[in-house]
């Protein structure tokens, strides 16, 4: 109690005392993310509003004295209690660190603090004809920082990929309170190697984002988005086959399941097909004049391709219409049972349908429902499980559940994660699908980054 104490009087001696949160019901509420597990065993030892970048460096100066753990929060959204607390220690709140610091035209990058919302980036260039791709199904609320801290993804990874593929240079406080730069402020950069890449999708464990430069593209002159329906999974995975086989590259290709479907429409009706076993949302993009000729292609493939039922958007409310339907497939779910879980498992695109259905299967072994929507055109799948937490019974079905879906999706040439991350959940079965010399280098990349294990620790492995 002396050092918590101690360390309350600390940090208001560095911060305006309104930016440090000491209450039990404050700490509470910030010592839990997305993940939904069933209880909170531990709490955060302070909560800290963050406005500056020479503010995270005294933080982290004061938790090294302290030898206590710093967790990172954007907007709490991850599933995989990539913060979550389990060893107490300071929350790092990032949601005052909320500027676009910069939008250059000429170079098409934007410099970004890491508590900038993504929906909010991405409105702000397009205002001048700029795009930034990377599109998480909660971009609305997600964070930059956040999403390089879990590799985030979306639906435009089939077209224009992930998170990854935007980020050119970050400032980042190591765990000594010192500042790396990982790249520069040019698309290309081959100067000694991509320490970037090491921070994006570490989940905080090695160094903290307080800045970031993203790399922008053209904005597509237009867009359209086409709703397939499928009487079989099989035949809407072997209309992706069909599309990518022509050659023709949709900005997504998007798969809902018959649950899926039904549980949106349900409640929030939205006129989608609920006798149809799965669907595909396959949007197009790019010049005006080339979305018609794109559209043709893809209906005449889809028609061959035994869709029995087709909703073409033709103005921009239908088009949000669709994408608003796919999108709201969590908070439908959630509407199921006082709580959902979400996954995101990935196999290679020629094994989708074995996973779809053995993912279907586990969970009628485990008499648990299942709603799954996912990134067909990548390979990933988002099972969506109801469950009823106070239902200790329900709660066991689902762990052995989820166990069996992960060994299965490695069986399958899968991985655990393609854009959601491992933290707390995943951690116990990382070793499933990375080798074994990889995990010890990553361990000791772990260790030089972070000696004294300060850094969202004992996270992903």
């Amino acid at each position: 109690m002396l050092m918590k104490n101690n360390l309350i009087k600390d940090l208001e001696k560095l911060l305006p005392r309104n930016n440090v949160l000491s209450k039990i019901e404050e700490r509470y509420v910030y010592s839990q993310d997305a993940s939904n597990t069933p209880d909170i065993k531990n709490i955060a030892d302070a909560v800290v509003f963050v406005e500056t970048i020479e503010e995270v460096q005294k933080i982290i100066k004061l938790a090294s004295k302290y030898k206590i753990p710093i967790i990172c929060r954007g907007a709490g959204t991850n599933v995989v209690g990539a913060c979550a607390i389990e060893h107490g220690g300071i929350v790092l709140n990032f949601s005052k660190m909320n500027k676009i610091l910069e939008i250059n035209r000429k170079n098409m990058t934007a410099k970004v603090q890491p508590g900038v919302i993504v929906g909010e980036l991405q409105n702000e260039v397009e205002k001048i004809g700029l795009y930034y791709p990377p599109d998480p199904s909660n971009l609305a609320v997600s964070t930059i920082g956040g999403s390089i801290a879990q590799s985030s993804g979306g639906a435009r990874t089939f077209k224009y990929g992930s998170t990854k593929d935007y980020i050119i240079d970050m400032k980042v406080v190591m765990a000594n309170g010192e500042i790396l730069q990982t790249g520069a402020n040019t698309i290309k950069n081959a100067t000694g190697y991509n320490l970037g890449s090491l921070f994006i999708g570490s989940e905080g464990t090695l160094g903290v984002v307080v800045e970031a430069t993203v790399k922008l593209i053209p904005k597509p002159q237009a867009h359209q988005v086409i709703m397939a329906y499928f009487d079989s999974i099989e035949y809407a995975v072997n209309a992706v086959d069909k599309i990518i086989d022509k050659k023709v590259f949709p900005t997504t290709i998007d798969f809902m399941d018959k649950n899926a479907i039904q549980t949106v429409e349900k409640f929030f009706p939205s006129g989608l097909l609920t006798d149809k076993e799965a669907a595909l949302i396959i949007e197009v993009d790019g010049f005006k004049e080339a979305i018609e000729h794109q559209s043709e292609i893809i209906l005449s493939i889809l028609h061959n391709a035994k869709a029995s039922a087709i909703q073409n958007s033709s103005n921009e409310e239908e088009y949000k219409g669709i994408w608003k339907a796919r999108r709201s497939s969590m908070g439908a779910c959630a509407r199921l049972k006082p709580n959902v879980t979400t996954d995101d498992v990935i196999v290679p695109r020629e094994n989708l349908a074995k996973l779809v259905y053995g993912i279907r299967n586990i969970c009628e072994k485990y008499s648990l429902d299942v709603c799954m929507v996912g990134h067909v055109g990548d390979g990933s799948v988002h099972p969506q499980i109801p469950i009823d937490y106070r239902d200790e019974d329900e709660y066991n079905r689902l762990k052995l559940a989820k166990s069996e879906i992960y060994d299965l999706t490695a069986k399958l040439g899968g991985i655990l994660s393609g854009e959601h991350g491992i933290g707390v959940l995943k951690r116990d079965y990382i070793n499933m699908v990375v080798n074994p010399l990889a995990l010890e280098y990553m361990r000791t990349i772990k260790k030089i980054f972070d000696p004294e294990n300060i850094l969202n620790p004992y996270k992903i492995f």
